[in-house]
């Protein structure tokens, strides 16, 4: 549904989004009631249609928005970097503390993913994931710096690192000690992990080269 708004009204449609999305996330998408997402803010179910024509609908905007404000995320950080190997680093990092620090939506994407009606909107973030990824890669592989494969495999080894140590360390492991740096821990091990199978090694030649 698209409405031009008042400031007043963006303000109640993010306050739905937010509310619907931890509910979604803490108890699935089917046992959610549009009730009980009313009831978690107080206002009746009239003003969550006014915003979104049906609970799909608004699970949808939840799985587009967490996508681009991930995405937002990671173009910061890499902004003022020119050295491609450090810029995927800085993705990589970025992308954790966004987890981190937003885990009732990748939450959300996890459960998306596994729902046949909504895995093909996660699919299409991933998609851009990786093309965002490519340029830097390819930039890195001009430079000498990273290794001499296909960009579009490296970039799609980078997303899998990066999202298996998320769901390890971030969400199946769950709060506990020390758990306020488990971002960096986090971040840290994909990036030293990503860094050793995509920089240059000397005197080594990749399996393209010695064919």
């Amino acid at each position: 549904m698209s409405r031009r708004l008042t400031p007043r009204g963006a303000e109640r449609r993010r306050a739905l989004l937010d509310t619907a999305a931890r509910r979604f996330a803490a108890d699935g998408y089917h046992p959610t009631s549009v009730a009980a997402i009313v009831d978690d803010l107080g206002v009746g179910k009239g003003v969550f249609y006014w915003y979104f024509d049906s609970k799909d609908d608004c699970y949808r905007q939840i799985l587009v928005d967490a996508q681009r404000s991930l995405r937002a995320a990671q173009r910061d950080a890499i902004a003022d970097e020119h050295d491609p190997a450090r810029r995927i680093d800085a993705g990589i990092r970025a992308s954790m503390h966004w987890l981190h620090d937003n885990r009732h939506l990748f939450a959300l994407l996890e459960q998306a993913r596994t729902d046949e009606r909504f895995a093909p909107l996660v699919r299409r973030g991933e998609q851009q994931t990786v093309a965002d990824a490519l340029p830097h890669i390819r930039a890195g592989i001009a430079a000498g710096l990273l290794r001499r494969e296909d960009p579009e495999l490296l970039a799609v080894a980078i997303l899998g690192v990066t999202d298996a140590l998320a769901r390890a360390v971030l969400l199946e492991a769950g709060d506990g000690p020390g758990s306020d740096d488990a971002a960096e821990r986090a971040a840290e091990a994909a990036v030293s992990f990503c860094r050793r199978g995509l920089l240059v090694v000397p005197g080594a030649g990749t399996a393209r080269d010695t064919a």
